[in-house]
């Protein structure tokens, strides 16, 4: 297995014009497992420049083609982890679509040509001592590696993971691995109410437990981080989840509007983002 991996990553797709920021690569299928009943569990071998793929960063991958599925455009999805130690890539995603559908065929040794890391990731102000993430559905996989950096950093995390329910909730141990304190909050017993988090927010800025506000996965919930944010004077980030092609900023798929001042401006979100100033997000 070893002479696979290993020749592999080795190879490089040729490019027939402008060389991206990134390259296209080869990842090599350590594991693919299930983790519910909606959602897999991907660990690539990558070459050193994938592996150090910062937190909030993404690749575009190029979905496998079945029997049933034919994706043409590759997918774009953020990384769950990124260890340049072990020299490997992981993502959390869902089986949903065309394109998952065939990521979800992918057995151990199989390859998968990878564009990235690509965009903007998280960062951290050397000021904040805590933060809060909050994350819903597969925007908890975006916000993980933010705990891991901020770990490193010496920041403290509180983890708000919302979810359907309970049997829904996922990588409360990845965040509690790195010493965040995790709440959980579920629709079916409405702690997910936009209120209800509201409440906690407030409670975690009123003990000094939220220097700054981090957030994916719903907007419903990135709206509420905003317009606290900017009421308690709280800065924050947010990483959209976004329709793209390229994944390099050139066909202009993803753009969105944003705030700039008193103004509105288009911005692509793949190459300005994925990770944005919370206070520069419109709800369109």
């Amino acid at each position: 297995m070893q002479t696979l991996i290993r020749s592999a990553l080795d190879v490089v797709p040729a490019t027939c014009c402008t060389l991206p920021p990134a390259p296209d690569t080869l990842g090599v299928v350590i594991s693919n497992r299930w983790v519910n009943n909606d959602y897999k569990h991907l660990v690539l071998e990558v070459n050193s420049r994938a592996a150090a793929a910062r937190a909030g960063q993404f690749f575009n991958l190029l979905c496998p083609v079945t029997d049933i599925d034919k994706p043409f455009f590759r997918r774009p999805m953020s990384t769950y982890r990124a260890d340049p130690a072990s020299g490997t890539v992981e993502f959390l995603y869902k089986v949903t679509g065309a394109g998952t559908r065939g990521l979800a065929t992918l057995r151990a040794e199989d390859t998968l040509p990878m564009l990235g890391p690509l965009g903007v990731g998280f960062d951290l102000a050397p000021a904040w001592r805590n933060i809060v993430v909050l994350g819903r559905g597969v925007g908890l996989a975006t916000l993980a590696p933010l705990s891991d950096l901020a770990a490193a950093q010496g920041v403290g995390v509180t983890a708000i993971l919302s979810a359907r329910d309970h049997a829904n909730l996922m990588s409360q141990q990845r965040f509690r691995a790195t010493g965040a304190t995790v709440i959980e909050v579920v629709d079916s017993d409405g702690s997910s109410a936009p209120a209800n988090v509201e409440r906690i927010l407030r409670e975690l800025h009123r003990a000094g437990r939220a220097d700054a506000f981090y957030t994916c996965g719903s907007n419903r919930l990135t709206m509420l981080m905003q317009a606290l944010g900017n009421e308690l004077g709280v800065p924050g980030q947010v990483a959209l989840e976004q329709q793209m092609a390229c994944g390099i900023g050139m066909c202009y798929c993803c753009v969105r509007a944003f705030r700039k001042g008193d103004d509105i401006v288009s911005k692509r979100v793949c190459w300005d983002g994925p990770v944005f100033a919370i206070d520069e997000v419109t709800s369109c």
